[in-house]
């Protein structure tokens, strides 16, 4: 089993705040794994009879384990997780608690309300650049083709058919469990085409006649896509400035692997590693910077920026992925800055070994490599 230290680490400190954590991801991203390679922990699968008979009766079970660290996986199985997790928190706080389960569990209401500073949510994603060395030491392209998930990644042939059985599960295990949907040819469509056509400004109306719903029922779609962590919406960031785009999404799909599976890439062109390691970014963001989303800019001329960082009370951080940094091109940075003139500007790229300080006209930018990226933020 590979001990993922780095999220190991990150469940030990988040249990000196509070009790509970949440571990939250997609299927198949590792969260049993990482729960069993805990320190001293009871695991308790509730998928088994067993085990949920065991959990009849909250209060006996947590006399039981009182004081101890214990891991309940697909905690959805049980009648009443809300109930049993607030109990652990309230009366039981000497216990450790990790519960994983059904994303759209997370999700719900009802869970979220009765939990509300009880809990510690974990946003486990899929693998993060320095984990590569951890999993048989492969190069970034092919975590970029393979994607993140570590049985997709560690397997020696990977079957097209392995991700659409993920689909087909993450279909029945996950949406219908909570949403209630009812169109799973629409829904799953929409899943690969928004694939497809990951990190494009988002626009329901295409998506509508292809996937044979309406418009509004693809953007409640994007929503089940969110909740479940299949999708990262990155909304625009903007102060409504009239020259700004203030409502149009940018929408990312959550693994390479699954955007270059339903791109039809099979083997990988150099035109294809910019956009994929926009990709790897904004993953490494969202895993350690553990916010549910980030923000991009553009105005009405096309002028972008990958990413804005805007933290309450900070000021805005630009943040721009180049695979090769001479590609780097300050045009759209000055334009940003000229509206929002403080913060910080960096350029992540991957052929940096040293991180090194331009100039370009009195704004200062940071060419940093992954690594270090966090050092700035």
């Amino acid at each position: 089993m590979i001990k993922r230290e780095y999220w190991v680490e990150r469940i030990e400190r988040a249990w000196e705040r509070r009790s509970i954590i949440w571990l939250a991801g997609v299927r198949r991203v590792g969260k049993t794994c990482l729960c069993q390679s805990l320190d001293e922990i009871e695991y308790f699968d509730c998928e088994l009879p067993r085990t949920r008979h065991l959990l009849e009766d909250p209060e006996a079970f947590l006399r039981s384990v009182k004081g101890k660290r214990i891991i309940l996986d697909e905690i959805h199985r049980l009648g009443n997780p809300s109930e049993l997790l607030k109990i652990a928190a309230d009366h039981y706080s000497s216990t450790k608690v990790v519960a994983t389960g059904s994303s759209t569990l997370g999700a719900s209401k009802k869970f979220s309300d009765t939990l509300t500073g009880r809990k510690t949510k974990i946003h486990l994603t899929p693998m993060l650049f320095h984990e590569l060395a951890d999993f048989d030491g492969r190069d970034l392209q092919f975590r970029f083709l393979r994607g993140g998930l570590p049985p997709f990644f560690l397997e020696e042939e990977l079957h097209e058919g392995d991700y659409q059985e993920w689909l087909s599960s993450y279909w029945a295990k996950d949406v219908q469990e909570l949403f209630r949907l009812e169109k799973c040819h629409s829904y799953i469509k929409f899943t690969e085409l928004l694939l497809a056509q990951s990190g494009s400004i988002f626009d329901a109306t295409r998506f509508a006649a292809p996937c044979e719903v309406s418009r509004t029922t693809i953007s409640n779609y994007l929503s089940v896509l969110e909740a479940t962590y299949v999708a990262c919406v990155v909304r625009p960031f903007s102060t409504h400035s009239p020259t700004e785009i203030i409502s149009a999404p940018k929408v990312y799909g959550f693994d390479t692997g699954f955007v270059c599976h339903c791109r039809g890439w099979l083997h990988l062109r150099p035109e294809d590693f910019g956009q994929l390691w926009e990709h790897i970014v904004l993953n490494e963001l969202l895993g350690h910077l553990q916010i549910p989303s980030l923000n991009y800019w553009r105005d009405k001329k096309g002028h972008e920026i990958d990413f804005i960082l805007n933290q309450q009370q900070s000021d805005p951080i630009s943040i721009e992925c180049k695979w090769n940094s001479t590609k780097f091109d300050p045009s759209n940075l000055k334009i940003f800055r000229r509206l929002y003139p403080k913060g910080k500007n960096i350029v992540v790229a991957n052929d940096i070994d040293k991180d090194y300080v331009r100039n370009y006209d009195g704004i200062t930018v940071v060419f940093a490599s992954l690594e270090s990226l966090f050092n700035y933020l």
